[in-house]
C-alpha cells in the first residue's frame, strides 16, 4: 500500500499542531492585532471586570479605605427614587425619541432615494450635518435659541401669539426632558437616515419598472411594495437606535447638566453625578455609581439579546432567505 492510500485520522494533537503552524505562518498579520486588542482590553474588558468588583465596596474612589459589601450596594439602589426615577426616564427618553427619529428619517430616506430628485446630495449632507457638529457647539446654540430672555425661538412663538409669555424649555421640569428628546432627534436623525438609504438600496430595481409600467401610483409602490421588503431592517435599526438614545450623557450633560431638580437625569448623568460630582455635601461613592453602571449595562445587554433574537425572527420570516 502506498503512501497516498494511507488514510491518517485527524487527531487533537495533530489538528493543533496545524493550527499552531497555520498562526506561526501568518504571525506578521496577528502582530498587528495586538495593538487593538491591547486598547480593547484596557478600555472595554477592563473597566467592565473593575466596575463588577468596584460594585461590591464601599469606596468613594479616592483613597486606599475600601470595605467590602457584598450586594448592599444593589439593595440599597432597588430603593434609591433618584436610581428608580433615572432608569426609568432614560427608557422613557428611549420610547420618545426612536419611534419619531425612525419615522422622520424614513420619510427622508424614501424621498431622497428618488433618482429624479435634484440636489439630493446637498439634501443628504445638510440632514448629515447635525451629525458630525458637536455635541458642546449644539448645546451653546441650542441653550441660546431656546432661552426665554431673548431667544429666537420664543420671538417667534410670541409674535405668532400661540403663547401669552416666554416658555423655559431647559428650565421647566415638565419640559426639559421632552425638549432634549426633539434636539436628540434632530442630531442623530442623519445616521438613522443612512440605515434607511442603506435598506433601501436592497430593493430591486424591476420592481420599480414593472409598477411604473402597470400604472401603479409611487405611494402605492412605497407601501405595498417598498416597506414590506425593507421591514426585516426596521428591527436592526430601531434597536441601533435604542442603545443610541440610552448613551445621551454627551447632550444633557452639556445641557442641564441632569436638571432642574433632575428633572433631565437619565441613568448616565446619575452614575456620573454618583461617582464625581456628588451634590448636597455628599462625598463620591465610586462603589455605589458602579452597582448603577452594572444594573444599567445588564439592561442594555437584555436589549441586545433581545435585538440578536428579533433578527433571526425577521430572517426566518423573510421569503429572500428561503
Amino acid at each position: 500500500m502506498s503512501a497516498t492510500e494511507l488514510h491518517i485520522p485527524h487527531t487533537p494533537a495533530a489538528t493543533r499542531q496545524g493550527l499552531a503552524a497555520r498562526i506561526w505562518k501568518s504571525r506578521i498579520d496577528y502582530l498587528f492585532l495586538v495593538p487593538g486588542l491591547l486598547i480593547f482590553g484596557a478600555f472595554i474588558v477592563w473597566p467592565l471586570i473593575a466596575s463588577e468588583y468596584y460594585s461590591l465596596l464601599n469606596w468613594t474612589g479616592f483613597g486606599a479605605a475600601k470595605k467590602f459589601v457584598g450586594l448592599q450596594n444593589y439593595r440599597e439602589l432597588l430603593q434609591d427614587e433618584f436610581f428608580l426615577n433615572a432608569f426609568k426616564r432614560s427608557f422613557l427618553f428611549t420610547l420618545a425619541t426612536v419611534p419619531l427619529q425612525m419615522f422622520i428619517s424614513l420619510v427622508f430616506a424614501i424621498l431622497l432615494n428618488n433618482k429624479l430628485l435634484k440636489l439630493s446630495t446637498l439634501f443628504r449632507t445638510m440632514i448629515f450635518l447635525p451629525v458630525v457638529t458637536p455635541v458642546v457647539v449644539i448645546a451653546i446654540v441650542i441653550a441660546l435659541m431656546l432661552s426665554p430672555f431673548n431667544g429666537p425661538i420664543n420671538g417667534l412663538l410670541l409674535d405668532a401669539g400661540l403663547f401669552e409669555r416666554a416658555v423655559d424649555f431647559l428650565g421647566s421640569p415638565q419640559l426639559v426632558l421632552w425638549t432634549l428628546a426633539g434636539v436628540f432627534v434632530w442630531k442623530w436623525t442623519g445616521v438613522t437616515l443612512i440605515y434607511w438609504l442603506a435598506a433601501l438600496q436592497t430593493v430591486p430595481e424591476e420592481l420599480y419598472e414593472a409598477a411604473k409600467l402597470d400604472g401603479v401610483k409611487t405611494w402605492q409602490v412605497t407601501v405595498f411594495v417598498v416597506l414590506p421588503i425593507i421591514a426585516p431592517f426596521a428591527v436592526v435599526i430601531g434597536l441601533i437606535s435604542a442603545i443610541a438614545a440610552l448613551n445621551v450623557f454627551p447632550l444633557i450633560q452639556s445641557t442641564t447638566q441632569g436638571g432642574p431638580f433632575f428633572a433631565s437625569e437619565v441613568m448616565e448623568v446619575f452614575i456620573f453625578r454618583i461617582a464625581f460630582a456628588p451634590s448636597g455635601g455628599m462625598v463620591p461613592q465610586l462603589g455605589y455609581a458602579s452597582a448603577a453602571g452594572v444594573l444599567f449595562g445588564l439592561a442594555v445587554m437584555i436589549l441586545t439579546i433581545f435585538q440578536i433574537v428579533a433578527v433571526r425572527r425577521a430572517r426566518r420570516k423573510d421569503p429572500a432567505n428561503g
